[in-house]
């Protein structure tokens, strides 16, 4: 088997591992979207499968002398000096270096969105654990803007000012 093939090959079969059909079969909410999610899932695997089976064996090599003996060698030598001078050509991929930077970009643009995710959470789940802290309905006006002096700043120049938010 070409050293491409086989590559493909195993590509496919570690990707087919490493999905997580059933969490993604989880989040279908409708018939008609686990039916076709089904056909998708069946399609990979019968692609995977040929990939593994069809594609990963080398070729029988040809018995010449077999065909030598019952065709003549004439005729057989022609075919096998045909045979070794066919080439196949190699794969040349136009595509990945194309894709790549943009691939590149839009993980740099995940990673920012992840830290920018993370840092949200931590700081809503202080506030969250700040609100749980505070035990609002046993507190106090004054035991509030103790701790929160700004808002007690703000609402003392709202009312110094006459303005009663209407």
């Amino acid at each position: 088997m070409s050293g491409t093939t086989k590559k493909v090959a195993d590509v496919a079969f570690k990707a087919g591992r490493n999905i997580d059909w059933e969490g993604m079969a989880k989040l279908l909410v409708s018939d008609e979207a686990r039916r076709e999610f089904f056909n998708l899932r069946r399609a990979f695997d019968e692609v995977n499968t040929q990939l593994q089976t069809k594609f990963s064996q080398e070729p029988e090599p040809i018995d010449w002398e077999y065909y030598r003996k019952g065709i003549g060698t004439r005729l057989v030598d022609m075919y096998k000096e045909h045979y070794e001078s066919i080439e196949i050509p190699k794969f040349v991929d136009t595509v990945t270096p194309q894709y790549k930077p943009k691939f590149e970009a839009l993980l740099v643009e995940l990673k920012e969105a992840e830290e920018k995710s993370l840092k949200e959470s931590e700081r809503l789940e202080k506030e969250i654990a700040d609100v749980q802290e505070l035990k609002l309905s046993t507190m106090t006006a004054d035991e509030y803007f103790e701790k929160h002096p700004e808002l007690k700043k703000k609402f003392d120049d709202e009312i110094r000012n006459d303005n009663w938010g209407y």
